[in-house]
């Protein structure tokens, strides 16, 4: 064989591999009725938490926390039981400003020196359609707890195109009130009433 024909041979084995785990099209997808029961664990680089106020009563102003950690425990067949538990670190959080970004992560603020994360832990969960459910649970946040509704919408499931791992991936929406968690500044310049907007991937643990 010409040696110009060894190194192609070479080069299409070696990116045999890869082309192999590139999908040209999405997995099959699974509905809410028949996932996998078990523990589920946020894939963090693919989930996000989002929050938006009023800034002057003219316009949304968002911010974002990535790097979400938790997991889920979930059973369609009991969505009833399913339980949440979810970290979100306050040192990522971001905005187009990165003054801003500093003082919300000051004591003015989120006090990210004293609280590095905020946690919501669910304590119920009911179905409110084929892919709804509402969410109740606690958030603690900035050395204060209260309780919490998230509004979840089931968005897909399925083995992760690459990894193969079954994955989840839900959208929830929530409201909350900063005053109600110190954090009063600016209201009502700000809003007080903020958005909370949640992007998440659940993978499923090894037994």
């Amino acid at each position: 064989m010409k040696p110009s024909l060894l190194i192609a041979a070479a080069i299409c084995a070696l990116a045999a591999p890869a082309v192999a785990q590139d999908p040209d099209k999405l997995p099959p997808q699974i509905g809410p009725d028949a996932i996998a029961p078990g523990v589920y664990a946020i894939d963090s680089k693919e989930t996000l938490v989002r929050y938006t106020t009023i800034h002057m009563g003219y316009n949304e102003f968002w911010g974002t926390f990535p790097g979400a950690t938790g997991t889920l425990a979930i059973d369609p067949k009991n969505l009833a039981a399913a339980k949440l538990d979810v970290k979100v670190p306050i040192a990522g959080v971001e905005t187009t400003n990165r003054e801003l970004d500093h003082e919300l992560f000051s004591d003015e603020f989120f006090d990210g020196e004293n609280h590095h994360n905020m946690q919501f832990v669910s304590t119920a969960v009911t179905r409110t359609g084929p892919r709804t459910a509402k969410v109740v649970g606690n958030l603690s946040l900035h050395g204060i707890t209260k309780p919490v509704t998230l509004d979840v919408t089931f968005t897909g499931a399925g083995p992760n195109a690459f990894s193969k791992v079954p994955t989840l991936g839900f959208h929830a929406e929530g409201m909350v009130k900063r005053s109600d968690f110190g954090m009063a500044k600016f209201v009502p310049i700000v809003s007080d009433e903020t958005k909370i907007d949640i992007s998440v991937a659940f993978e499923k643990k090894a037994p």
